[in-house]
């Protein structure tokens, strides 16, 4: 019999590895398999290499496997960290988008990133770098209707 051989296995590695990190259930599944093979007598590095991970985050799954069984390969919860701004400020924050830079008494006619910065910190006391403000700014043009066509 022959190899069965699959065409272009970088672009379909790259492909399923993307699939994996777009739902938590994936994820978990994901880990799953990495502890199956884990418990057929493969190492931490040769699982970590066949399912394009870092050895120590193979380590992390099974420890956490160990400790709170499947709950611990399970997704949990993501809270990161916590917002510096309030709900009401950040609603002040998404009016002032809105408004054109100049009718503020800026010169400039459109945000950008270093802009943003001095407003936080000069109306609001808040101190953020350039690239949180650059996606602050990217996000609200996104969700932005755009002009009618």
């Amino acid at each position: 019999m022959n190899k069965l051989e699959i065409a272009c296995p970088d672009v379909i590695r790259l492909a399923i590895q993307q699939l994996i990190g777009r739902s938590d259930d994936t994820r978990c599944l994901h880990r799953l398999h990495a502890l199956l093979l884990l418990s057929n007598g493969q190492s931490c590095q040769q699982v970590a290499e066949l399912f394009g991970e870092n050895r120590r985050t193979v380590q992390r799954w099974v420890r956490r496997f160990e400790s709170d069984g499947i709950e611990g390969v399970s997704e949990g919860e993501h809270p990161g960290r916590p917002s510096t701004l309030t709900e009401r400020q950040w609603e002040k924050l998404k009016r002032d988008l809105s408004r054109r830079p100049k009718s503020m008494g800026v010169v400039l006619f459109r945000w950008d990133g270093k802009l943003l910065a001095a407003h936080l910190q000069e109306k609001y006391g808040v101190t953020l770098g350039l690239r949180q403000c650059q996606r602050i700014l990217r996000e609200s043009r996104e969700r932005r209707p755009g002009p009618a066509r």
